[in-house]
């Protein structure tokens, strides 16, 4: 009898195998319908577990505008999986609505309240008819616009979509439709809708909070309870499912991991990405289910006695998980939170200290405290026999390690531990900073500068110092180390040019008296903005948004990198940013009275030109130089 035939005699039906079964359908699997709110009672119902629960503070405040009784109508917004209808199914529940009328097949549902009221519930705006939602956004417009109380609508949609009907509605009834403008307002410039309509957009709940809820909810589930009777974890067995909930959970150590996932999230998000929370449940789900030997990649209790037996128990790493390492590459990429995560390189970015430890670690005196510290205390996901051998044979250069075959299952293994690396390596590990194995390697630099910005904090002198420098060589294409002072810079005519010589104008690094430059935060997409004055009074100041990866160019660029070789795009906005200051000089320049900047004895028939030189140190300085035209 096999070893695995063994195990399952001996456990029979895994205690957690529903509940299992029912976050595996969370996961990123070809057809996870349980994503979808109109699934999930029916789902529970046939499980009979308890559902995953989300505390969810906007529902609390849209209960509380209802109740309160304050007139119009309400509209909850957000994009694919935010939560639209599952927060629209719990105001119903709490207004004593039935589960059975809300399971019914019409997409138009009215209710009563105790007071009198009639609520008009509307799931999914995009499930309607061109007639329907016409009726429906007529309804929508006598409540918030014209103070009609007989009812109060309730939506739920996209923010596309509700533009489109309102705009299709306007065009019907030959009119600009009056809501289309405030709505699109408050969706792309945080504007404040009208009065009696009470807007909850959903996107704009902070990811960072989403995905420490989400992992909670999952990882805390009282279902898990029953794993401590399970056989499959009993007499020395790891069983992989409940391992990765384990460090999910901090445990031995890994409270690092969801506050460093938190960062990543939350610089996606300031780059632009969209997470919902349905592709954060995915990822919960895959975490702790992730195993490319299972079917579909995730993992049911049925599967862990097979990766015991195996001996294939490293292949679960969570570490892997969050990247979607379980998964066909495709599959993953179909999913915005892999994505997403894809872009910071982790596995494939690394450090010469870091790989220096992986692979010389085990053999080496000078590395083998910091090996056994940070490796081979790892017996599960870490220095595990299958990578020990590997390392072997790839050092040993036998005749098979140097088979494509086996470089490349090496270098899969040595990705999987520098992904373990990253997540497990102590904040204060001075030999070898976790950032650097990524493609943001300034990351922590930009959270730490958002969040001295929220506190009303000055930003680091070496964050500035940064800056600074990268700013002066994108603005003059010249290697100059100025960290005291901003060259506004051009060829004399072509803004665009990436080498610029001639100083038009300079700027202090930090504002002083209305010049200068100035950090500040957009409290509209929370990013942090440069803004550089070139003279006092308001309207004088260009500003640049600076995103996550902005800010890495800049960094880079300060750090020796050529600004074309990091990003092209990114040099592209910085030169689109410089032709913005050189304009406002000029308009600053035309706007002084005639002869105001120009010293007495100065031939009309001459122009004064600065030239930006450097020193023998690096230091840029402007020379002034006095041209003579003939005449």
């Amino acid at each position: 009898m096999t070893e695995q035939n063994t195990v399952a005699n001996e456990v029979g039906v895994p205690p957690s195998s529903t509940w299992v079964r029912f976050l595996r359908s969370y996961g990123p699997t070809p057809n996870n319908l349980n994503l979808f709110d109109e699934y999930i009672t029916g789902a529970l119902n046939r499980t009979k577990v308890d559902p995953i629960t989300l505390i969810s503070p906007q529902l609390d405040k849209i209960i509380a505008r209802v109740k309160s009784g304050a007139p119009g109508s309400l509209l909850i917004a957000g994009t694919a999986g935010d939560g639209k209808t599952y927060h629209c199914r719990g105001l119903w529940n709490a207004l004593g609505g039935s589960s059975k009328a809300w399971a019914d097949s019409s997409l138009v549902k009215e209710l009563t309240l105790t007071d009198g009221r009639v609520a008009v519930f509307v799931k999914d705006l995009s499930e309607l008819r061109d007639e329907q939602s016409d009726e429906v956004l007529m309804m929508f417009e006598r409540s918030t616009l014209d103070g009609d109380d007989s009812k109060f609508m309730v939506i739920a949609a996209n923010h596309g979509q509700m533009l489109e009907r309102l705009r299709d509605l306007g065009v019907r009834q030959g009119r600009e439709h009056p809501l289309k403008k405030p709505l699109q307002d408050a969706f792309l410039l945080a504007g404040e809708p009208p009065d009696r309509l009470a807007l909850f957009d959903l996107s704009r709940i902070a990811h960072r909070d989403s995905l420490v809820d989400v992992v909670r909810a999952v990882s805390e589930h009282k279902e898990w309870g029953n794993c401590a009777s399970c056989a499959l974890q009993a007499n020395g067995r790891v069983c992989p499912i409940s391992e990765n909930r384990r460090r999910l959970l901090g445990g031995n150590g890994e409270a690092a991991f969801v506050r460093r996932l938190g960062d990543l999230v939350d610089i996606a998000r300031l780059n632009g990405w969209h997470l919902p929370v349905r592709d954060l449940l995915a990822l919960a789900s895959n975490m702790i289910l992730g195993h490319p030997m299972a079917k579909e990649g995730l993992m049911a209790c049925s599967d862990v006695a097979r990766i015991q037996a195996e001996g294939a128990n490293e292949l679960a790493s969570l570490y892997g998980n969050v990247f979607g390492a379980n998964l066909p590459p495709r599959r993953a990429m179909e999913r915005p939170v892999f994505k997403a995560l894809a872009s910071f390189g982790i596995g494939a970015e690394s450090s010469s200290g870091a790989d220096g430890l992986l692979v010389y670690g085990h053999d080496d005196f000078k590395l083998a405290d910091s090996f056994a510290r940070l490796v081979a205390s790892d017996s599960i996901y870490g220095a595990t026999p299958g990578y020990l051998s590997a390392l072997e044979r790839y050092l040993e250069g036998e005749e098979s390690a140097r088979l494509e075959s086996e470089t490349d299952e090496f270098m899969a293994r040595l990705e999987s531990q520098r992904r373990r690396l990253f997540f497990t390596l102590p904040d204060r590990e001075e030999a070898y900073p976790f950032w650097e194995m990524t493609a943001f390697r300034f990351g922590g630099d930009y959270l730490e500068t958002i969040k001295a910005l929220t506190e009303r904090r000055a930003i680091s002198d070496s964050v500035r110092s940064k800056l600074v420098r990268g700013l002066n060589r994108v603005m003059t294409g010249l290697l100059i180390e100025n960290t005291d002072n901003i060259f506004v810079a051009s060829s004399g005519g072509f803004t665009q040019s990436r080498v610029s010589v001639l100083c038009d104008t300079e700027a202090p690094a930090k504002r002083d008296r209305g010049i200068g430059m100035m950090m500040k935060l957009d409290k509209q997409t929370d990013r942090a903005c440069l803004d550089i004055a070139l003279a006092p009074g308001a309207g004088n100041s260009v500003s640049f948004p600076l995103s996550p990866i902005r800010f890495e160019f800049l960094c880079r660029v300060a750090m020796g990198a050529l600004p074309g070789s990091f990003s092209n795009e990114c040099l592209e906005d910085m030169l689109a940013f410089k032709a913005k200051l050189l304009r406002k000089e000029e308009m600053l320049r035309d706007s002084r009275p005639e002869g105001e900047d120009e010293e007495e004895g100065v031939e009309d028939n001459s122009i004064k030109l600065r030239f930006i030189e450097i020193e023998q140190h690096g230091l840029g300085f402007s020379r002034p130089v006095t041209v003579r035209i003939s005449v």
